[in-house]
């Protein structure tokens, strides 16, 4: 590995993504120079394909992959976890001698989410709104904490079927509905997840009707930019337990830090420098 650790981001709308910084960050604990680039493929006027290959072939020691290529992105690497490779999703990818190896951080990422807020509670039936990337790892995290039930709503029905068949492979017994209608599907739901882009800076709104979240016990939203989303804000007004997306780019990026570099870092210490603007060039 040279000096300096060199690192990207692949993905649409992601000028107020905060990961050039963590990475920038965790770079300096560790005294090494960090680039982290955004990369936008119609910004480069390539496409997603374009911009990968040239990635892998100019020193990169490896990228991170967002919405909505996480997909695309799971078809060009070697997944070395089966989980990962059900999923069907990968959102870190490594380049190495031999070739690019992808993992899912977002999974873990959730995971390590919910329990800083909810412990070891059980997350009850479950609506989540988005059957794309980060909605595959979200929901196979939510099988490792115990999920018995769950609802996916996507515009795109078949890809929500395909999940809930790949979640019921996954785990025996689970009770799966799908549907393109969230608020039909939200009565009775514990816990509701938006794994839609629907709340982050450029597509402005909420997934669901306030009046919907009424009986929930909690939400999660994996859009974090802005963190208060207009979803969040309705849940805690309703008196629901929130999850904020900030709390999984948190983790994923902790993780993809640990796979790009096996380098340290201090957790404490990133969320402070984090909150606190800190930067490094």
């Amino acid at each position: 590995m040279t000096d300096t650790i060199r690192l990207g981001l692949i993905g649409d709308n992601i000028a107020k993504s905060q990961s050039p910084r963590l990475h920038r960050l965790a770079g300096a604990q560790n005294g090494r120079r960090t680039t982290y680039d955004r990369l936008v493929p119609a910004e480069l006027d390539k496409a997603f394909d374009a911009v990968f290959a040239h990635v892998a072939a100019s020193g990169y020691r490896g990228v991170n992959v967002t919405y909505p290529y996480k997909e695309r992105a799971a078809a060009k690497v070697v997944i070395d976890d089966p989980l990962v490779r059900a999923i069907g999703a990968v959102n870190t990818v490594v380049f190495d001698a031999g070739g690019p190896h992808g993992f899912n951080t977002d999974y873990s990422g959730f995971i390590a989410a919910y329990r800083r807020v909810r412990g070891d509670a059980a997350p009850g039936p479950v609506l989540m709104i988005g059957a794309g990337g980060v909605g595959k790892a979200v929901a196979f995290g939510l099988i490792a904490l115990g999920l018995s039930e769950i609802r996916i709503v996507d515009r795109d029905l078949p890809k929500a079927e395909a999940l809930a068949a790949a979640l019921a492979a996954a785990r025996p017994g689970l009770v799966t509905r799908t549907g393109t209608d969230a608020g039909a599907l939200a009565t009775g739901a514990g816990g509701i997840i938006n794994c839609t882009p629907v709340g982050m800076v450029g597509y402005d709104g909420t997934p669901l009707p306030r009046a919907a979240l009424a009986g929930a016990a909690w939400v999660f939203d994996a859009v974090y930019t802005p963190v208060d989303t207009q979803f969040l804000q309705d849940a805690a007004a309703e008196g629901l337990q929130v999850i904020s997306g900030y709390e999984l780019f948190f983790g994923q990026g902790v993780d993809a830090w640990a796979i790009f570099t096996g380098l340290p870092l201090d957790e404490a210490r990133m969320r402070r420098e984090l909150a606190e603007g800190k930067d490094v060039t």
